[in-house]
């Protein structure tokens, strides 16, 4: 009898994927009236956002080891603490509490968003996968959605604390459902299978007596030479381990560095696109609704498109468009600012540069196995340097939006060689992993 998919799993994680969003960028909106409430300066309040990316550089690959070692605690712990730290702010009315609580969560937030292709490759079936990490990945920008949707609505001093209650009864609820999925629902399918005959090799004659060097491969991957599949020890070598044979893979080394454009381009434009836009007559508020608009086109983007692309077998052609529609967006905001094409650029920048992360993480699922954890952590840690470098090189133009704007065009064509330059081993993954 097929085992069927395991839905409720991933309706959980993307619960908590979601609250590690909130939880980040709870203040984005709010950073003058937060400053003004706790009597720090603005930047102090952009603290609490930025020691997520921060900590996530540092924590990156040591909680996807966590993750491949031990799945379901690790997410566990990742969530609790999410919901932590949340309730850590409501202790005092101090802003040292909001910035342990912010603390706690960015230490969480590694061990919720590495684990986005293993909750798929543990819970769904293989033709479910790319479905199911669309949806997960497109929670996390769900999650951005509903913190800009309280930051619109709680925009008082005295309204915060409100705020701060709401957000951790969201992340609580999100742990809890999680919880209750993952002790109740015994993982279906393992990370890794008997290799088909598109990637199994004839075993050496060592391992015939060796049980614990027989490598398997994990389903729909291929096995890239001198690659040494997650949990499998190569005769006569030590275990590599998860994060050697992530690291060791060209393919996930690439997506490393393709990782870094897009990314940086998203949050430096999300960072400084109100004070880039304020010279064109762009209100504070119009510009947070024109983010507002991004991340749900994101979100819409994130949950539809890497689907088809998948289907289409077109991920390469897909991550080559964005890249060169957001050049050309950002070029158009360079030369003529404005209310309009800021809405129309931006809007576009989000609905095609956001999915490009979905199919990413879908090509590390089929690459990586039992190491999944570890390459999604590799990328999301190359995505977040890349968002603190563009953020800093664009953070030091704010005064020069035709250069800040010129600049994010030019990094995002950086990237498109390298977006096109996949489609050959993509190709080769597929047809590898086709029995």
């Amino acid at each position: 009898m097929q085992i069927r998919s395991r839905w409720s799993a991933i309706v959980g994680y993307s619960l908590v994927g979601a609250a590690t969003q909130l939880v980040w960028l709870n203040f984005a909106g709010v950073t003058t009236v937060t400053a003004a409430r706790y009597g720090v300066s603005e930047s102090a309040v952009g603290w609490l956002a930025q020691v997520f990316p921060l900590l996530y550089v540092v924590l990156a690959i040591p909680c996807g080891l966590a993750l491949d070692r031990w799945f379901r605690p690790a997410l566990l712990a990742g969530a609790v603490l999410t919901a932590l730290g949340a309730v850590v702010r409501l202790i005092g009315n101090d802003f040292g509490w909001l910035l342990a609580g912010q603390i706690l969560a960015s230490i969480a937030q590694p061990l919720v968003l590495n684990a986005v292709t293993g909750i798929t490759g543990r819970y769904l079936q293989e033709k479910d996968r790319p479905t199911g990490i669309a949806v997960g990945t497109a929670s996390i920008f769900a999650g951005m959605v509903i913190a800009f949707l309280l930051s619109a609505i709680f925009t008082t001093s005295a309204s915060i604390p409100t705020m701060l209650i709401i957000t951790a009864a969201f992340c609580v609820a999100a742990a809890a459902v999680l919880t209750t999925a993952l002790y109740t629902l015994k993982p279906s399918f393992t990370p890794t299978t008997v290799p088909t005959p598109a990637t199994a090799a004839p075993p050496a004659p060592a391992a015939a007596t060796r049980p614990d060097s027989a490598a398997v491969a994990p389903p729909g991957s291929a096995v890239a030479p001198g690659l040494v599949p997650a949990g499998a020890q190569p005769p006569g070598r030590p275990d590599r381990g998860a994060l050697a044979a992530a690291w060791g893979d060209p393919l996930i080394r690439r997506l490393c560095v393709l990782a870094i454009f897009p990314f940086g381009v998203f949050v430096a434009m999300s960072t400084f696109a109100q004070a880039l836009l304020e010279p064109a007559g762009v209100s504070g508020g119009t510009a947070s609704t024109i983010l507002l608009l991004q991340v749900v086109a994101g979100v819409v983007g994130s949950a539809t498109i890497p689907i088809l692309v998948v289907r289409r077998r077109a991920e390469s052609l897909l991550l080559v468009v964005s890249l060169t529609v957001t050049a050309a967006a950002c070029a158009l905001l360079a030369l003529a600012p404005g209310t309009a094409t800021g809405f129309l650029s931006i809007t576009v920048i989000g609905l095609l540069l956001l999915p490009a992360l979905p199919i990413v993480l879908e090509l590390v699922e089929r690459r990586t196995g039992e190491a999944e954890g570890t390459a999604a952590g590799l990328i999301w840690m190359s995505g977040n340097l890349g968002g603190l470098v563009v953020a800093v090189v664009v953070g030091l133009l704010v005064d020069h939006p035709y250069a800040a704007f010129l600049v994010m065009a030019a990094i995002a064509l950086i990237a498109v060689p390298g977006a096109r330059a996949l489609r050959r081993p993509i190709a080769e993954l597929r047809s590898q992993s086709q029995p």
